[in-house]
């Protein structure tokens, strides 16, 4: 009789999720070349995570918005016209040998932003020029000094009645809703807000921008299932944050968290903590409902020259590390994307149980993040700048060399340090090549 999800360990739960994930039978493939190739390339993907020796090192292409490029089109067009989204990808796909899909889902319906007067981001023609290849967070101080005893008291309450209204301006109204907890025993205490017109409208925004995502989420879909059809695995999880940084960049701003810091650090760390433990809970019902492997952790105010060894030993990793071995509790592995410099911080960062872990370095030294981490899957490092100025004949020596350092015993995949949505096509082609021509084991 089969173990309840409970009963398991946490490496019997990656390996049923590793099952699921590269379980073929309901994939119906275009030709049986495309089966082939699949199954190679997943079987490929999954031995490298698991610290296993693969036929080759997996390639991931670094190409952010570059398919709307390489379509003749713009991020612009793309975001407000999905099916122009859909036949860019979709073109880039078919062009390009990679061993995982590369999805449209990173690029955000616009029509839905507009509905809601989202303020976090800026975008091609909102905030930013037209032809712009990009978005730009849109730093803010969203919560202030004086709100850690509200957000501590009762953050769902703080999230819905006090940040939302801040950064989605559709939701300002909002303001006006009762506390949830105040509707315990007695909802109608709901009503005689809700029939307020700007709350009304407030609702009615929300459910537009549902019903303009869904029509995204159609076309994602539908990319996502002729991508495998095609032979193309892709690596699915969910993305999230670490808690520092969640504090740092969407509630506080850097300002208030470099104050917060040396004024109130008990609240910082109390802050991180509890958002550590909300997080685990979130992100592994995301994950569950996906059907993935992993998460990714894109870390933005970690890295050497933003905080000092001690102030990441006592703000930034802990947390991080409590809500890592959280996800590993329930089978996840994680991505941590480590952006800039981690050269300071190898040694503090490998108190984790090896082969759970992804590390994704921008500018760190492979070298040193081998012998450190070297129980940890790799990837990374190929210069952003090479890829988006560099010849063909830079990008192979710049892998070969790196594929050296990182492939010997398994666990690499090679990467760039971070991706650009101005790469030069044949700099992605070179990156494959060399794989195939230095990276066979």
């Amino acid at each position: 009789m089969d173990k309840q999800w409970t009963e398991l360990t946490p490496e019997e739960k990656r390996e049923r999720r590793f099952a699921k994930w590269m379980d073929t039978s309901g994939i119906q493939f275009d030709s049986p070349e495309a089966e082939k190739a699949y199954k190679a390339r997943i079987k490929r993907l999954g031995d490298t995570l698991l610290m296993k020796i693969p036929d080759r090192v997996p390639v991931t292409l670094p190409v952010d918005n570059f398919p709307a490029l390489y379509a003749g089109t713009d991020l612009r067009t793309v975001m407000y016209d999905y099916d122009e989204l859909y036949r860019a990808w979709k073109k880039f796909l078919l062009d390009f040998d990679m061993d995982s899909v590369v999805s449209p889902g990173m690029v955000y319906p616009g029509k839905v932003f507009d509905i809601v007067d989202y303020k976090l981001y800026a975008w091609p023609g909102h905030g930013l020029p037209m032809n712009a290849t990009g978005f730009q967070f849109v730093e803010g101080e969203y919560m202030m000094s004086d709100e850690y005893d509200a957000f501590f008291t009762d953050p769902s309450d703080f999230a819905m009645r006090v940040y939302l209204p801040r950064v989605v301006g559709a939701l300002e109204p909002f303001r006006k809703l009762p506390p949830l907890t105040y509707l315990l025993g007695t909802p109608q205490r709901l009503l005689p807000v809700t029939a307020q017109p700007d709350v009304m409208a407030a609702f009615q925004a929300l459910v537009d921008a549902g019903k303009e995502r869904a029509r995204y989420q159609q076309v994602i879909m539908k990319f996502s299932r002729e991508a495998q059809a095609a032979g193309f695995p892709g690596m699915r999880g969910a993305v999230s944050f670490a808690p520092f940084d969640t504090l740092s960049d969407a509630l506080r701003g850097t300002k208030g968290i470099i104050m917060d810091m040396y004024r109130q650090p008990e609240n910082v760390l109390k802050a991180v903590d509890m958002i550590a433990d909300f997080n685990i809970r979130n992100t592994v019902e995301s994950v569950n409902a996906l059907g993935g492997i992993m998460v990714m952790f894109p870390l933005h105010k970690g890295d050497d020259t933003f905080m000092s060894n001690d102030q990441f030993a006592r703000f930034y990793w802990p947390s991080l590390r409590k809500f890592v071995l959280g996800l590993m509790n329930e089978g996840i592995m994680v991505m941590l994307f480590a952006e800039g410099k981690y050269n300071n911080r190898l040694e503090q960062v490998n108190d984790v149980p090896g082969g759970w872990i992804l590390w994704h370095f921008d500018q760190t030294d492979m070298a040193r993040a081998k012998q450190v981490l070297g129980n940890q899957c790799l990837t990374g490092n190929v210069p952003t700048s090479l890829m988006y100025t560099g010849t063909p004949e830079a990008v192979k020596e710049c892998c070969r060399k790196l594929i050296e350092t990182c492939a010997p015993g398994g666990g690499y995949i090679l990467n760039a340090g971070a991706s650009t949505a101005e790469v030069k096509a044949e700099n992605l082609r070179a990156m494959m090549d060399a794989a195939k021509e230095y990276g066979t084991y």
